[in-house]
C-alpha cells in the first residue's frame, strides 16, 4: 500500500482565516470601546470630584452665612433690648414731667 498525503484545497484555510480576521477586528473594536469607556469613567470622575469641591465650598459657606447670621440675629436683639429700654425710660420720664407740670 502506497501512502497518500492529501494535501487541503487552499479553500479549506480561506474560512479559518476569514474568521480570524473577523474576530482581530472583534478584538479592535472592544479595545476601542474600552479606551472610550474608560475615558467616560476618567471623565465622570474628575466631573464628580470638581461637584464634591463645589459642594464643600458651598457647606463652608453657609457654614459661614449661618455664623453670621447668628450673630446678627444676637446684635438686633441687643439693640431691640436697647431701644425698648430707652422707649420705657423715655415714657417714665415723660410721665414724670407730665406729673410735675400738672
Amino acid at each position: 500500500m502506497a501512502s497518500t498525503i492529501t494535501v487541503p484545497s487552499p479553500a479549506a484555510f480561506q474560512k479559518p482565516i476569514a474568521e480570524a480576521e473577523l474576530l482581530l477586528r472583534r478584538n479592535e473594536e472592544l479595545e476601542r470601546e474600552l479606551r472610550e469607556s474608560k475615558r467616560r469613567e476618567e471623565k465622570a470622575a474628575e466631573e464628580l470630584r470638581r461637584v464634591r469641591e463645589r459642594l464643600r465650598q458651598a457647606e463652608e459657606a453657609e457654614e459661614r452665612l449661618c455664623f453670621e447670621l447668628g450673630e446678627l440675629e444676637a446684635e438686633s436683639l441687643c439693640q431691640a433690648r436697647d431701644y425698648h429700654r430707652r422707649i420705657a425710660d423715655l415714657a417714665e420720664q415723660l410721665a414724670r414731667v407730665q406729673v410735675v407740670v400738672l
